[in-house]
């Protein structure tokens, strides 16, 4: 079994009962900011500390560039597994998360704010973090695998066909990730949530539309080149951004050699170098504010 990298250490936070686990890593000196790393679907905050490449790791990654990392296991996962369905669909997520991260600046240094990066659902936690009235705190947000509008279809699920090189949908070609990724123990997968699935994929356009145009901070949205779970094409990505009207900066990126899992893949050193260097960006744009 893969452990996590030596500068980590496990962090649980209790808010209202209901224990929220992660992945704590911090610099020895004070942080620029916090990136707060949310996973998706199905994934422990470990996703982001290359279970199968520690090179690829944003935790080790981040405090080489001076910020606390904190890889949460998103509400319903890890310690909070089994939490009832009404305090983790998305929105009492928000409540949550923003809860922790009240309890977390109790006792950590912060810096400049809360830098997100995230993949997937955990995308879509961010944004509508951002769309919170105490959504002022995070400065910018870096994620992966999630648009607009679904090609992917959540009720008939995987892809029945995928086979061989072919991973499905959800990851794409197999030689985009490193040897063993598909190991067995090696990935750190849970069972989602029953609240977190189909009925929110269907409602989530509608939801993106109301919650966009209240987020202020910089967003940028990186797809593999191999995503096959949204739209890349040019008209959808510009469909996607024209929905932030207020954002001060929102960009699409297109990742390649990729599919929908960056940060397990070859590029995912490559992802989380520029997600920080993003982090940088609006560090110093937060300070000159």
């Amino acid at each position: 079994m893969t452990r996590p990298s030596p500068a980590t250490e496990d962090l649980v936070v209790e808010v209202d009962g209901l224990p929220l686990s992660g992945l704590l890593a911090e610099p020895s000196s004070a942080p620029r900011a916090v990136v707060l790393a949310l996973p998706g679907n199905a994934m422990l905050g470990r996703y982001f500390d290359g279970p199968v490449d520690a090179d690829s790791s944003l935790l080790a990654l981040g405090v080489g560039r001076g910020f606390t990392v904190w890889a949460l296991d998103r509400p319903g996962y890890g310690a909070s597994a089994g939490a009832p369905d009404e305090r983790v669909d998305l929105f009492g997520q928000v409540d949550l998360v923003h809860r922790a991260l009240d309890c977390f600046g109790e006792d950590h240094a912060v810096g400049a704010g809360v830098f997100v990066v995230a993949h997937s659902y955990g995308l879509k936690l961010a944004l509508a973090m951002a769309a919170d009235p105490r959504g002022a705190r995070i400065i910018g947000i870096d994620g992966v695998g999630t648009g607009y509008r679904f090609v992917y279809d959540h009720v008939r699920g995987p892809d029945a066909a995928a086979r061989g090189n072919d991973r499905g949908a959800p990851w794409g070609p197999a030689h985009f990730y490193p040897e063993g990724t598909f190991d067995r123990g090696r990935l750190p997968l849970a069972p989602p949530p029953p609240t977190q699935g189909a009925a929110e994929a269907r409602e989530w356009p509608a939801v993106l539309e109301t919650i966009a145009p209240r987020i202020t901070a910089p967003v940028r949205f990186t797809f593999g080149d191999h995503e096959r779970m949204w739209p890349i094409d040019e008209e959808s990505l510009r469909e996607l951004r024209s929905l932030f009207t207020a954002s001060r900066r929102v960009e699409t990126c297109v990742q390649a050699d990729a599919g929908h899992n960056v940060s397990l893949s070859h590029a995912a050193r490559a992802y989380h170098e520029g997600a920080l260097a993003h982090a940088e960006d609006c560090v110093a744009e937060a300070q000159l504010s």
